[in-house]
């Protein structure tokens, strides 16, 4: 019968073991720090080779070429610069009389020769009124008042009418015996798209003559146009009706 060795079997370190490993090797960490360091006090590095700060008054030719508005606006470095930008200076010079005052020899007999002698030499021109003829007045006639009076009396359209045919238009009008001259009637009426008449008014004042516009109105009521198609808008204007005036007499009372 064989019989093997026993086997240890490794049993793991206790804590207060770990924690005296740690301090030993923690003490022997600082033991080296404090053996060989170096004790000396800290001195400041000496500046080499720093950037430095200059505040100048002029550029130079250099970083004058990076402003944007060389070309653009008037420059004292451009071609205008010594023309307007950099005036010349020029000196005051005030004027000083040095020169002693002279007095003219002038006796007082002379004093205002020289008007009396230009009043001579140079006359005005006389003052000349041209008179014109008395104009030729125009000597009006008394003529009758009946040559300005329409002939014979006449009817027309007026308006939109005119775009259409009065079918039965009046040729022969009366006249009216007045005291004064007569002005148009004009009636103002509406034509329906048969021809036919609608609604005429008589529109005031009227001719002056109470017959005249009633005949006027009389024969708008009766007037009569070309028809036009059943869907066409009624058609507004206006019958103008010029009368002729008769001069009125007074008849000669007859003899008792």
């Amino acid at each position: 019968m064989n019989t093997a060795p026993p086997v240890s079997a490794e049993r793991p370190w206790p804590w207060h073991r770990w924690a005296l490993f740690i301090g030993v090797a923690y003490a022997t960490h600082v033991g080296f720090v404090f053996a060989f360091g170096d004790r000396k006090p800290i001195m400041p590095r000496a500046i080499v080779h720093a950037p430095g700060l200059q505040f100048t008054t002029h550029r130079s030719e250099r970083e004058q070429l990076d402003d944007p508005t060389l070309f653009a606006l008037p420059h004292p470095n451009g071609f205008a610069g010594a023309a307007w930008l950099r005036p010349p200076h020029i000196e005051f010079a005030p004027f000083r009389w040095t020169e002693p005052p002279r007095l003219l020899a002038l006796s007082v007999n002379q004093l205002g020769a020289t008007f009396q002698q230009q009043q001579a030499t140079n006359r005005g021109a006389r003052l000349e009124i041209e008179t014109l003829p008395p104009p030729d007045l125009t000597q009006i006639q008394p003529t009758d008042w009946t040559t300005y009076a329409r002939r014979h009396s006449a009817a027309s359209l007026g308006g939109d009418l005119t775009r259409r045919k009065w079918l039965n238009a009046p040729t022969d009008l009366p006249s009216w015996p007045a005291p004064d001259l007569l002005t148009n009637s004009l009636v103002q009426v509406w034509v329906q798209a048969d021809g036919q008449i609608l609604s005429p008014a008589l529109l005031l004042p009227g001719s002056g003559w109470k017959e005249a516009d009633q005949l006027a109105l009389k024969l708008a009521r009766t007037a009569r146009f070309t028809p036009l198609p059943a869907a066409a808008r009624p058609t507004h204007g206006t019958l103008i009706f010029e009368w002729q005036t008769v001069p009125q007499t007074n008849a000669t009372p007859a003899a008792p």
